[in-house]
């Protein structure tokens, strides 16, 4: 498998590490979603299916083992375990839960990257049933994440190329809001729009095209304080 097709999910309660896990891993050339903790989690699992996930272990409320260990038992997602115990008793735990390798805390990017394509590159041989389309449901607008495609029904929606980037941005981060000043960063390293106004513009557009009532949006909320949401069924 190769890293463009990958999309993975960073499950960890700390704001901090998710953000650098990201970038770094979206700059090696993969698509990345992220949750704060295991409910977060399992609501994005809900509409969402990954190629493989990064877990922390010590998260407040359900852990990473406990969340590992459940979703084992109705899918076989690969599962890479992070924590700060290292001890031999926590791998084997871990890997009793059904984890597929173990990483502990504190380590360096690129092992975490080379554990990754380690894993995906026997994905193939275990599992050769095709991934089925990644797609988000918005009412009746579907969204496939892999073709970058939206429709209504049959009939396709034409996005712009800003409307197409911010839904490429949404869609790695369901359920999740997203400040002003992470668009217009994003936005600009495509090449698009540059100024918090002009994303507010844009996502007013785009309302119009996902939206039952674009003025009483239902999928893509304003998080008063912190951005914009996606909210997929």
């Amino acid at each position: 498998m190769q890293a463009e097709d990958a999309h993975l999910l960073i499950v960890d309660d700390d704001e901090r590490i998710r953000g650098l896990l990201q970038k770094f891993l979206v700059r090696s050339g993969y698509l990345v979603s992220t949750a704060r903790d295991a409910a977060h989690a399992r609501r994005i699992l809900k509409g969402l299916d990954f190629d493989l996930i990064v877990l922390d272990v010590m998260m407040p409320g359900e852990d990473g083992m406990s969340l590992c260990a459940d979703l084992r038992r109705s899918r076989a997602t690969p599962i890479l375990l992070l924590t700060a115990r290292g001890e031999t008793e926590d791998r084997i735990k871990g890997f009793e839960a059904g984890a597929d390798d173990y990483l502990a805390k504190p380590f360096e990017p690129k092992e975490l990257l080379l554990r990754i394509n380690a894993i995906l590159r026997r994905v193939p041989m275990e599992d050769p049933v095709p991934i089925a389309p990644k797609v988000l449901q918005l009412g009746p607008i579907r969204y496939d994440i892999s073709r970058a495609e939206m429709s209504d029904g049959d009939d396709p929606v034409r996005l712009t190329a800003t409307e197409s980037q911010l839904m490429r941005i949404f869609s790695t981060r369901p359920g999740e809001a997203v400040s002003r000043t992470t668009l217009v960063e994003e936005l600009s390293r495509s090449g698009g729009q540059t100024q918090e106004r002009a994303v507010d513009v844009q996502i007013t557009r785009l309302r119009r095209k996902i939206e039952k009532d674009p003025k009483q949006p239902r999928y893509l909320q304003t998080v008063r304080g912190e951005g914009y949401m996606l909210k997929p069924d």
